[in-house]
């Protein structure tokens, strides 16, 4: 999955907004921007951090709901 896809799954996942996501987890809103408009491309270990986070403080909405 690429950049672009994986960090909107990974934010659409908390039901946060961008502003919210990027107030969470102190990202800089144009940073996420850039990451979702494939404009700049994510670290993969801060793809692979993100999603370890969310997992662990249970911030995913997507599973909740099945």
């Amino acid at each position: 999955m690429d950049c672009k896809a994986k960090i909107k799954e990974l934010r659409e996942r908390t039901g946060m907004n961008r502003k919210e996501f990027c107030n969470y987890f102190k990202i800089p809103y144009r940073t996420v921007t850039d990451w979702e408009r494939d404009n700049r491309h994510a670290p993969e270990y801060v793809l692979r951090l993100l999603e370890y986070y969310i997992r662990m403080e249970e911030l995913d909405k997507k599973r909740e709901d099945t």
